[in-house]
């Protein structure tokens, strides 16, 4: 492991080039996180699922991060950064090459722990990355460098699930989609273990494709920084800290990404299935998560724009909520048919598309806000919030479970109290340095 060197020792050049190598690492992050917005459906149909098996994929991808961030954080301490990041890759790259057995199986439980391990990498590089990235500069624009890695993660969002119905699926499987349920046992299961082995070779190739990027990262420029930060938030005996625990804006930012991943996982990988329910077929409803990661852009390069010169971090983090919560009633509450883009639906999966736009900055805003002050606790305050990732594993299956009770609409008051969640730690709840109530 190579010495660990100040922030403030780098130049801009070496800072540049580390921003840049980081940006690549979101560019995967996302590549890989939203396919599973078309592997929901996909695997509905291949393995024949309800609404909340089907949402397994989210689960059994983000629980990873609940179980693996913490060690991830030893991980990093033990092995540094660069030799961490590579072990991150090529834990991932074993994920990838399991999809192999398991879609010539057709064995939906391998498919899932093929999205674990896949998590589990991904865990680890987010550990490693998020802080890295948090403190790679000055404080004040912490959320205009994480928006601009939120743009090559959305970027990478929105060409996932097209690329993967570019490879996976075919003009005709319309066809075969609306057939299955007329078809003998034997020509059905025929059909469907064709479907599911189209993945075999794509997740080859992503296998080693990462296995090569875990490669490069070990031997590129990417300096081993000390992401502990400067000082701790007190240096008096009597008030310095000696728990994770004693930073309640840190325990209540956990909770707020929990609920932010939650909601803007719910966005995206529930509109097909929503699209679905105003009879739009898998070929055309393909399109909606890229609408929705496209707004998140959108909104990802308004905060570059204009924090922090026009406004705050904390002023763009309460727009952003407020804007969540009203979206949320407006998709709950408005129907009606609307054509646009192409498209006849109900206006009400626009409002949805447009929860891209409310959720972009939130995530930029609550981590700078939550790891203020930690000093030598920031590895394992990141590790904390990376563990409330699992928020993407939980919040999908509530809203599956609910879909399946009453209807995939009314489903979506899951997110009313998670943004009211948010709306309070934007306001309120990042600025607690004390669990005592001020009388």
């Amino acid at each position: 492991m190579s010495e660990a060197v100040a922030v403030s020792s780098l130049s801009k050049n070496e800072t540049r080039i580390s921003i840049a190598i980081v940006a690549v690492m979101f560019f995967i992050f996302g590549f890989v996180s939203w396919i599973n917005a078309i592997l929901i459906p996909y695997f509905k149909i291949g393995c024949e699922l309800t609404n909340f098996q089907a949402y397994l994929v989210a689960f059994a991808f983000y629980i990873s991060y609940f179980i693996i961030s913490v060690p991830a954080s030893f991980l990093l301490q033990r092995v540094g950064f660069k030799k961490g990041i590579m072990l991150g890759f090529w834990v991932m790259s074993i994920g990838a090459f399991i999809f192999i057995p398991a879609a010539y199986s057709r064995t939906y439980y391998i498919f899932l722990i093929g999205l674990f391990t896949l998590g589990a990498g991904l865990a680890i590089l987010q550990t490693a990355a998020n802080p890295y990235i948090t403190i790679l500069g000055p404080k004040e624009r912490a959320a205009q460098r994480i928006s601009i890695m939120g743009i090559c993660n959305k970027a990478a969002g929105i060409l996932a699930p097209l690329i993967f119905a570019a490879v996976v699926l075919r003009a005709t499987d319309s066809d075969l989609f609306q057939n299955l349920a007329s078809m003998n046992e034997v020509d059905k299961a025929a059909a469907l273990d064709e479907l599911i082995q189209r993945v075999v070779t794509p997740y080859l190739i992503v296998g080693i494709v990462l296995f090569l990027l875990g490669l490069g990262i070990r031997f590129s420029p990417l300096p081993e920084i000390d992401t502990d930060g400067d000082k701790e938030e007190s240096t008096d005996s009597k008030t310095a800290k000696t728990s994770i625990f004693q930073f309640p804006h840190l325990i209540l930012g956990a909770v707020a990404i929990f609920m932010h991943v939650g909601t803007q996982v719910i966005a995206i990988d529930t509109i097909i299935g929503y699209a679905a329910s105003m009879n739009i077929q898998l070929m055309e409803a393909k399109v909606f998560p890229s609408y929705t990661l496209a707004t998140t852009i959108c909104g990802y390069l308004l905060g570059i724009v204009l924090m922090p010169k026009i406004i705050s971090q904390v002023t763009a983090l309460r727009f952003c909520t407020v804007l969540g919560l009203i979206l949320t009633l407006l998709v709950i509450f408005t129907k009606g048919e609307v054509e646009f883009l192409g498209l006849t639906a109900d206006i009400s999966i626009w409002f949805l598309v447009l929860m891209g736009l409310a959720n972009s900055l939130i995530w930029a805003g609550i981590w700078p806000l939550a790891l203020d002050g930690l000093g030598k606790f920031t590895k394992l305050g990141s590790s904390i919030l990376i563990m409330m990732l699992c928020g993407n594993a939980i919040m999908p299956l509530v809203y599956g479970h609910f879909a399946d009770i009453y209807d995939v609409k009314s489903a979506y008051w899951v997110l009313f109290p998670a943004y009211l969640y948010l709306v309070f730690y934007a306001l309120k709840g990042h600025q607690f340095r004390t669990w005592k109530i001020s009388k």
